[in-house]
C-alpha cells in the first residue's frame, strides 16, 4: 500500500468546485482521494491511497495524480509525496 499526499493550488475555481471539493474534504487516505484545503479553497492537500502488488511501483504517483485528475479540477502541484507502508516500521512500548 502507498500513501501519496500531493500538495498544490486550484486554478479559477468556480463555486461548484469548491463545494464539490468541500464534500470530498477529509483526513483519510481513500483509493478516491480526499482533500483538506485553505479556508478559500485556493491551495489544498489531496491524499490518496494507492494499492501495491509484490515489487516497489515506480507509478504510485502517477496513479495518485489520475485520481486526482478525476475529480475535474485544473490545479497545479508544488509538492508530492509517496510513502511505502511495507517499508514502515513500528516502535511498540517496552512495558
Amino acid at each position: 500500500m502507498f500513501r501519496v499526499t500531493i500538495s498544490g493550488t486550484f486554478d479559477a475555481l468556480d463555486e461548484a468546485g469548491r463545494q464539490a471539493v468541500r464534500e470530498a474534504g477529509g483526513m483519510e487516505f481513500t483509493e478516491a482521494g480526499t482533500f483538506t484545503h485553505d479556508a478559500g479553497v485556493s491551495a489544498f492537500t489531496f491524499r490518496c491511497q494507492v494499492p501495491a502488488g509484490e515489487a516497489p511501483d515506480p507509478d504510485a504517483a502517477a496513479r495518485a495524480l489520475a485520481a486526482l485528475d478525476g475529480h475535474g479540477h485544473a490545479y497545479r502541484v508544488l509538492r508530492v509525496a509517496v510513502t511505502d507502508m511495507r517499508d514502515l516500521k513500528i516502535r511498540r512500548k517496552r512495558r
